[in-house]
């Protein structure tokens, strides 16, 4: 099954409340003839365009093709949340890599918010970014790891933006009886997830990067020069980027080994007043609470619930997405019973086994940045910053994330599909416990 075309309308934004409030406006030629470029990068989702961006501010002539438009993946459907950290708590990081590295990667994590933040107003992105994120425990026996999280981040990070608050607390914030406690970070932030990823294509292209879209890359011929056919064209490039996430396919399977796609799903209330508003998000933070399958949400600036969440077992999207993510919305806030759903859409990102990055080289003038676990509004950013500061030398950052061990998922590519069913059997049934 290729993602590029199994769920979506080829060269059209899928019709999300994002694409349709969307400020930033870019419609880009294709590739209709055979180019020479330093490097060529495919995927225009938030990595590929912070790399293409980077690597014009460096002098590199840079092209980015896709096979859609600018942001139509992940980048243009997520959440919006610009979260602290890696995917993986500080106290695990430090358990399974040493403290030395949890301590590097904390640090590289707080780097990609500063970076995403300083990129808006650098270039005057209108994503309207607000503070704040709750992780909402839906489990009273997660209190205790979570207090022991705060304290560890508080003393041996000197992060200090981080607090508990307890179940009274964070019912007077969530309007819901389905959590028990939980941390509130008042660094991170959420945004327009769409308007940042137009924005960041219209500054690579400012900074001298071209960008294709409705430009698929078909095969790759490897060697000292890379060559990336295309349907119109062909790509010569001393360096290749894969910036595919969950949208690679079969173009490296040494990346797609290890790099798993899976499809998430939001829906859009209609506006709701600004006292049901409030009632259901006091502070108007994000919220992702502690569930393996993640219900993630917000509001947006026009006061629409944005709400995340629910599991398929397969591929395809729903029939009916707002029906589908009604359930688990309801279970939240069964207040919103009578309330419209006025979008509902669905989008692939991607996850590794130990849901950090997956930073590789798969020849020496080819890199591949992607499994973001869903994390990646902020890391995907760095991602394509560090990938850039490699290809002009220096590599450092960048091969930090390639040394962490990523394992390959059983099967590879072909068992993805049986492997999902029972991963998100499994971890549903524990949700529930």
């Amino acid at each position: 099954m290729n993602l590029l075309d199994s769920n979506d309308r080829p060269g059209e934004y899928p019709p999300s409340w994002y694409a349709a409030s969307a400020t930033t406006k870019l419609d880009l030629t294709p590739l209709d003839k055979d180019i020479r470029v330093d490097v060529c990068i495919v995927g225009a989702g938030y990595s590929g365009l912070s790399a293409g961006l980077h690597l014009a501010q460096a002098g590199k002539n840079v092209c980015i093709i896709d096979a859609h438009r600018v942001g139509w993946g992940a980048s243009g459907r997520n959440g919006g949340q610009l979260g602290s950290g890696q995917r993986l708590e500080q106290s695990e990081l430090e358990h399974l890599l040493g403290k030395k590295t949890a301590h590097s990667l904390w640090q590289l994590a707080q780097d990609s918010k500063t970076l995403v933040k300083s990129l808006i107003d650098i270039h005057n992105m209108d994503c309207k970014p607000k503070p704040g994120i709750i992780h909402a425990n839906h489990r009273a026996r997660f209190n205790s790891d979570s207090k022991k999280e705060v304290r560890l981040l508080n003393e041996e990070y000197g992060y200090d933006a981080m607090r508990f608050i307890d179940k009274e607390e964070c019912r007077e914030m969530i309007g819901s009886e389905a959590y028990y406690g939980g941390v509130l970070d008042t660094n991170a932030a959420h945004l327009h997830p769409l308007n940042y990823a137009l924005g960041l294509g219209k500054a690579a292209i400012d900074a001298g990067a071209s960008i294709y879209e409705r430009t698929r890359a078909l095969s790759i011929e490897t060697g000292s020069k890379v060559k990336i056919q295309t349907e119109r064209g062909v790509v010569t490039a001393d360096h290749l980027i894969f910036a595919c996430n969950g949208y690679l396919g079969d173009l490296d399977q040494t990346v797609a080994r290890r790099v798993m796609p899976i499809n998430n799903f939001i829906v859009a209330t209609q506006p709701l007043s600004q006292q049901l508003a409030k009632s259901l998000i006091r502070d108007d933070v994000a919220v992702a609470d502690s569930r393996f399958v993640v219900n993630y949400f917000r509001l947006s600036e026009d006061n629409r619930l944005l709400f995340g969440g629910g599991e398929t077992y397969g591929y395809r999207f729903p029939d009916d997405i707002c029906k589908f993510v009604s359930k688990p919305m309801l279970n939240i806030f069964p207040q919103l019973a009578d309330t419209a759903l006025e979008y509902g859409w669905g989008g692939t990102l991607a996850i590794t086994r130990s849901r950090l990055p997956h930073f590789a080289r798969p020849s020496t003038n080819i890199n591949s940045i992607s499994g973001y676990s869903g994390h990646g509004l902020g890391m995907a950013t760095l991602a394509g910053r560090l990938v850039a500061d490699s290809i002009v030398g220096n590599g450092k950052n960048f091969e930090l994330f390639q040394a962490i061990n990523c394992n390959s998922f059983p099967g590879g590519p072909a068992l993805r599909s049986p492997l999902l069913i029972l991963a998100m059997l499994y971890h549903s049934l524990l949700d529930k416990v």
